[in-house]
């Protein structure tokens, strides 16, 4: 293991994201802001790590975070997950284990691609330098959120308080 990859490895980024993601509703409340929103799934999770810290953001920190990996995400982490998702269709005449295989490797990839991106916004954009004290995590999630809704464009309401109120209650 090389000195980067032990420093991702100890991220505490990383583990907040795989506890937040494995709560119930978190995942299909993430693909329904994903797929309808183009929300980034990395983006959106250090909003709420970034909140953790009792750290309140406006829209000019959101979009310092985004551009911090947005080449990435176009690049890389997109075409893996169009890839991926193409492969789980499956493929005539490809043999269908054959293309099962292929998109276990591809999801694999795609993993690391999504932990390298927040490996880069913990580099890029440290917590420290971002918002301003909010009075508890909770007050500073919902704040995170409205201004990436605001960059975004919006965000539909539904899934976007199942976040919120997940995220309050762990």
């Amino acid at each position: 293991m090389t000195a980067a990859t032990l420093d991702m490895a100890r991220s505490a980024f990383w583990d907040f994201s795989l506890r937040f993601y494995a709560l119930p509703r978190v995942a299909a409340a993430c693909l329904e802001l994903q797929d309808r929103a183009g929300v980034d799934v990395n983006v959106l999770f250090y909003l709420f790590f970034v909140a953790q810290h009792c750290r309140r953001l406006d829209r000019s920190d959101v979009t310092r975070i985004d551009a911090a990996v947005k080449a990435w995400r176009e690049q890389v982490v997109q075409p893996l997950r169009s890839v991926r998702r193409e492969l789980k269709k499956g493929m005539a005449p490809i043999d269908a284990d054959a293309a099962a295989a292929l998109r276990n490797d591809v999801k694999r990839i795609e993993l690391e691609a999504e932990r390298i991106e927040q490996h880069t916004l913990e580099r890029l954009v440290p917590i420290a330098a971002l918002g301003t004290p909010a009075s508890s995590p909770a007050a500073a999630a919902r704040v995170n959120l409205a201004a990436y809704g605001e960059f975004l464009g919006d965000l539909p309401a539904a899934p976007a308080e199942i976040l919120l109120e997940v995220f309050a209650a762990a």
